[in-house]
């Protein structure tokens, strides 16, 4: 690092929802920057509503020691706060105040707080947010990518994806034995937002018989046909696996509600129940849905998530400390390095037609509603 400033003081935040993982960098971070170059490093508490109502706290080795296997994120995060378009809290039995703009307030804690970089933790949204704090307000800014979806460009995988394929697969297993018993259509409707990444790995581990993902809009005819086939061949049950933003061809996608306060108003759910009671009409079987929902955002991270956040968390302090500004912490074709976070903000990755793991589940007559 000749001839370059050294990194006295850094932020660490965690915005969007929650994943099993957030503390295994949150450690890795905190522990590489005090060990290893005697920075001093804070917290930001809640996400970019911390950086904005100026909450945070400085954190030492035992703040962050024993929380590796821990779920969720000792410095809490948010999925609504944006300081370009800010919500103020809401008042309980009160009403929402209009959004402005508040990163003048946020500029002002980084500024007090004397900070060299902010390690920003999260998906495609809170990618776009701190994309406008590097280009708006002049913040120095490391990205490491988090969600359970795994639909950010550019990395192979975000950690937290592995344990709530884990956690989903686990689901559908147990869902096996009641399907089997009743002779019922199982349908499983699992997370994903406006990819297929975690339908498709936890229904090819599971084994359904039927994997819907928004990738491949289908049609509820060709599902129905499969399904009635099975039960004549014998196969009394059948599992279906289906994303939350899975589609009908021609149709849209399921919308539970909007939520007009956050930065991503759309909240998906609602497709497993259409399904099952759409499959329930088409073939007169019996059918039941169940709605994995936030089981799949807890719990504590499976061994890789615990192993890729901890290799993503020090490979964030080595950008840091070499004032590599401006770039996201990303796992390509096995080796971890780094894009820019311009590259990614607000992008979605979709699962490609020719993806190994889609193939392989076609090859074995997984029914893809098409």
């Amino acid at each position: 690092m000749a001839g370059k400033k050294a990194v006295r003081c850094v932020g660490v935040l965690t915005g969007g929802g929650d994943c099993p993982g957030l503390n295994a960098v949150i450690r890795s971070v905190t522990k590489t920057l005090l060990y290893d170059h005697g920075a001093t490093v804070y917290g930001i508490y809640d996400g970019y509503a911390g950086l904005v109502e100026h909450r945070y706290e400085r954190l030492d080795g035992p703040d962050v020691s024993n929380i590796l296997t821990r779920g969720g994120t000792i410095l809490g995060s948010s999925n609504k706060a944006n300081p370009f378009a800010y919500f103020p809290p809401q008042k309980i039995g009160g009403k929402h105040e209009p959004p402005h703009d508040a990163s003048a307030r946020a500029k002002a804690l980084y500024r007090k707080l004397k900070l060299d970089a902010l390690v920003c933790i999260g998906g495609d949204g809170t990618m776009a947010i701190a994309d406008g704090l590097i280009r708006r307000c002049g913040m120095n800014v490391v990205g490491v990518p988090k969600t359970i979806d795994n639909d950010l460009p550019q990395t192979d995988y975000t950690f937290g994806f592995m344990t709530a394929v884990q956690t989903a697969t686990e689901a559908i297993d147990r869902l096996h034995s009641t399907a089997g018993s009743h002779h019922r259509v199982m349908v499983a409707e699992v997370m994903g937002r406006y990819a297929g990444w975690l339908a498709l790995y936890a229904g090819a581990a599971s084994g359904a018989d039927v994997i819907l993902i928004p990738e491949i809009p289908y049609d509820m005819a060709v599902v129905a046909a499969y399904v009635k086939d099975r039960y004549r061949r014998g196969k009394r049950f059948s599992i279906v696996c289906v994303a939350e933003g899975a589609k009908p061809r021609g149709g849209t996608m399921t919308v539970e509600r909007v939520v007009a306060d956050s930065p991503d108003p759309i909240r998906l759910g609602g497709i497993g129940h259409k399904v099952a009671r759409e499959i329930e009409d088409l073939t007169g079987l019996e059918s039941r849905a169940t709605v994995l929902g936030y089981v799949q955002r807890g719990g504590t991270p499976c061994a890789f998530d615990r192993t890729l956040a901890t290799a993503y968390g020090h490979h964030a302090t080595e950008l840091v400390c070499g004032r590599r500004f401006g770039r996201l912490v990303v796992m390509r074709r096995g080796r971890i390095t780094s894009v820019p976070i311009q590259s990614i903000a607000g992008r979605v990755k979709k699962v490609p037609r020719n993806y190994p793991l889609l193939r392989a589940a076609q090859a074995v007559n997984t029914c893809f509603g098409r």
